[in-house]
């Protein structure tokens, strides 16, 4: 009994499988067809373009540390 129900739990995910890339396909297909005959796709309209300057890294600047009697005197 363990056959069948094992065949049918893998037939259902093959069908799943298949019904998964065919909508895909669907929706990519004509891009896929245009590029594979060399076309340029269509333009669907204006792309959104984002720009922006990268972020500058805040370090606090700190004064250079001059040495004193009481660091000398620790070394």
């Amino acid at each position: 009994m363990l056959a069948p129900l094992a065949t049918l739990a893998f037939l259902s995910a093959l069908w799943l499988t298949a019904a998964v890339f065919t909508e895909m396909f669907v929706r990519t297909g004509s891009r896929i067809a245009a590029a594979l005959r060399g076309e340029t796709p269509a333009v669907r309209g204006t792309s959104l373009v984002i720009r922006s300057r990268p972020a500058r890294a805040r370090i606090a600047k700190r004064k250079p540390m001059r040495a004193q009697p009481q660091l000398r005197a620790a070394a």
